[in-house]
């Protein structure tokens, strides 16, 4: 039962300005959570509402984990804070190692950040420090991809390729280009997993670098799986090619995976999924399960050996760049228990054997009402509807308000796509539960 403090609505909802949501419809029909255990939130008015996004695509453990929980509540009696900048504490080296030895390859050290926004421009940064550092200092180009995500920093959005977010904040970063997004639905619609059709995409990469050539481009930035966009599993060989492309003309590869990371394909990364090794992987949301802000950038040995050795004198910083929060304790803390939750539960290895389950349920929607993609990979998932002509975007709004109001589900949408990411705790009969719920909703908005 909720406590009476747990079902106190506020009063005025007027001062909170809510990010990425219509404020004044939501003042007038809140959507307010009061509390969080496993794979369920429950609102302030007592219901039980059935998470199928993991959060906002980060409580991979799902929520109110014990062993996360007491170690937050230990680090802050233990040590609250420790300065970023010429002082660090244990649990900061020790979260790297095991970071480290989660992520492929070379990919040996980790910057810390609060955020998947601070993690992409620390990448963006890193990448143009790299190339000076290494006499390559014409080489400060970026390359993105249209509908790609990256978070809401300057550097974030002018890479980033999602209109919205964009056209609002005038010229941002220049010299920047964008790569082609990879879907097809006219070749690829209702597709299980990676498409069959849109490898040669990645070519378009060679067209960009004729363009500006390569001496002027210092890093490629991309999702491996587009996510916020609505889950756009790549093109068999796409991600391939853009190593290829990328190696061959000296440029380095980002990976995203502020998303992908920490089990949602049923691996530690993309990286490994795809086995596909970037010069630099961004992550965040997963890194705690949400509990607490943070995030990390995994930089290669070239990378960070190329980086420091540039400073002969040792007492000199290296690369100017970091963040008051940078390797927070308490956020150490509840990194370190999340990775041995993920762990001891093998929830990374869950997530691989329900991928099949899941995607057989997510599909069984095909042929619903208004539905005209439906697209998976590991334990994400998007269910893309017609749009309403002049309204684009109203049908999936009234799923997500619909499911949380009356069907008790919580849904991630974008545009008239609805996103599903639940937490790698998530059951078969909880999944059941969705594609169940989801049904219903789709026939409600038809």
């Amino acid at each position: 039962m909720l406590t009476e403090d747990m079902t106190n609505v506020p009063n005025d909802l007027e001062a909170f300005w809510i990010p990425f949501t219509p404020n004044k419809q939501f003042k007038a029909a809140p959507r307010l959570l009061a509390k969080a255990e496993n794979m369920h939130f429950t609102s302030t008015d007592g219901r039980r509402i059935l998470d199928a996004t993991a959060g906002l695509w980060c409580c991979n453990a799902g929520h109110g984990r014990e062993r996360i929980v007491k170690a937050v509540q230990a680090q802050v009696a233990e040590l609250d804070f420790a300065p970023s900048f010429q002082f660090s504490h244990p649990k900061a080296f020790e979260l790297a190692s095991k970071l480290a030895n989660l992520f492929p390859g070379q990919l040996d050290y980790a910057f810390f950040t609060n955020s998947g926004s601070e993690s992409v421009d620390t990448a963006l940064k890193i990448a143009l420090a790299y190339q000076r550092a290494r006499g390559e200092g014409t080489r400060t180009r970026l390359i993105g991809r249209e509908r790609g995500y990256h978070g809401v920093g300057f550097g974030g959005i002018s890479v980033g390729g999602m209109v919205a977010n964009r056209k609002w904040f005038g010229q941002a970063l220049g010299g920047i280009d964008h790569l082609s997004h990879t879907l097809d639905i006219e070749r690829n619609a209702f597709t299980k997993g990676q498409p069959e059709h849109g490898a040669h995409l990645a070519d378009e990469l060679e067209r960009l670098v004729a363009l500006h050539d390569a001496s002027n481009i210092a890093a490629v930035i991309i999702e491996p799986v587009a996510g916020s966009i609505g889950v756009y599993p790549p093109p068999r060989g796409y991600l391939e090619k853009i190593r290829e492309i990328t190696k061959k003309h000296g440029i380095l590869l980002i990976f995203d995976e502020v998303i992908t990371a920490y089990g949602r394909l049923g691996k530690g990364s993309a990286a490994e999924y795809f086995g596909v090794e970037p010069d630099l992987v961004t992550t965040a949301k997963g890194l705690t399960s949400g509990v607490i802000p943070m995030g990390a950038v995994m930089a290669s040995k070239e990378i960070y050996d190329t980086i420091i050795g540039s400073q002969a004198d040792e007492r000199l910083i290296e690369l100017f760049h970091g963040y008051t929060y940078s390797a927070h304790p308490v956020a150490c803390a509840a990194a370190l228990a999340t990775l041995e939750t993920y762990k001891e539960e093998g929830l990374f290895e869950r997530a691989a054997s329900l991928a099949p389950v899941w995607e057989e349920a997510l599909h069984s929607l095909a042929g619903e009402p208004n539905i005209i993609d439906i697209r998976n990979i590991g334990l994400m998932g998007a269910v893309e509807m017609s749009s309403i002509p002049g309204k684009v975007g109203h049908r999936a709004y009234e799923a997500m308000r619909l499911g949380f109001h009356e069907h008790d589900i919580m849904l991630r949408i974008t545009g008239d796509t609805i996103a599903l990411s639940p937490p790698l705790i998530v059951s078969e009969e909880q999944i059941s539960q969705i594609i169940d719920k989801l049904r219903k909703i789709v026939h409600a908005v038809a």
